[in-house]
């Protein structure tokens, strides 16, 4: 590329040069070899049909009053049939973008409360880019993209923000903290209950085959020993029984259980008070 009072001068690809004559525009030099005429043609812009990216940072307000920092990639390049506009018609084009970018974003964000500027952040990248591709088309622009690369709140807001989810995770933790004890105790209250029907039942089962064993040993001594009755049996089974009690409760040196009465005479007292409770209950029923 070259400028002044060259003869020849070329243009890189994805380039453009605008050629004035005597300062009035005369034609657009593409990529390649071109000649000018000295001191009457003269290289007055030099234009790239690259894809150029602007960022613009933009501070706004949302609509629950947090003040928000909001970075938007804006990608454009020059329309290869509108190079005469993109040279002529805006003195900045970068600037005329950011203010643009500006208007769009401050208007679109104070209608999003901050939560949702960052779950629609491409709905507010897409709605700069459909004003901007309208907006920069004549003035021989395209936008390629709008991306909407960083959403920074104040740092109190940020700071806050954390401290909230923190508690929404510690209140759903501690929620099912308390679901898995209260799942625990049931459980646990569940098998107790298991567990004493099965200990009721098994009681209930000894306590059945106690009295058909003994119901047997009676019938068998009182059919080998003649003179004698079910009750004679019957007391001196208990009398076996109280001796027995007696050995294990003295045979032990820390019992402290005292029979008032205690002697063995008494024990025909309580088998007769038993007796005596078995047949009022039965003529109850």
């Amino acid at each position: 590329m070259a400028m002044g009072y060259k003869l020849f001068y070329t243009v890189k690809q994805q380039n453009c040069f605008i050629i004035e004559r005597f300062g009035k525009y005369n034609r657009i030099a593409k990529s390649g070899l071109h000649l000018k005429i000295p001191f009457v043609d003269t290289v007055c812009s030099k234009l790239s049909l690259k894809i150029q990216q602007l960022n613009v940072s933009v501070e706004t307000k949302t609509k629950d009053n947090v003040f928000v920092n909001i970075v938007v990639a804006v990608q454009y390049r020059v329309l290869a049939d509108k190079v005469y506009e993109a040279c002529y018609t805006l003195q900045d084009p970068e600037q005329q973008i950011k203010a643009f970018v500006f208007d769009l974003v401050r208007a679109q964000v104070p209608l999003l409360d901050l939560d949702d500027v960052f779950s629609k952040k491409d709905d507010i990248a897409d709605a700069v880019k459909r004003e901007l591709e309208e907006q920069m088309a004549e003035f021989g622009y395209g936008i390629i993209k709008a991306l909407v690369t960083d959403i920074d709140p104040d740092a109190q807001v940020k700071a806050a923000m954390n401290e909230i989810n923190t508690a929404q995770r510690l209140r759903i933790a501690a929620t099912e903290k308390g679901e898995a004890e209260k799942i625990m105790k049931i459980k646990k209250a569940e098998a107790e209950a298991d567990a004493s029907i099965l200990h009721g039942k098994g009681i209930a089962g000894q306590r059945q085959a106690i009295i058909e064993g003994l119901g047997q040993s009676v019938e068998e001594f009182v059919k080998q020993i003649p003179g004698t009755n079910a009750a004679n049996v019957m007391d001196m089974v208990l009398m076996i029984q109280y001796i027995d009690t007696l050995k294990d409760i003295g045979g032990s040196s820390k019992s402290n259980v005292v029979f008032v009465p205690n002697t063995p005479g008494n024990v025909k007292d309580l088998a007769s008070q038993i007796q005596e409770t078995v047949f009022a209950a039965q003529k109850l029923e």
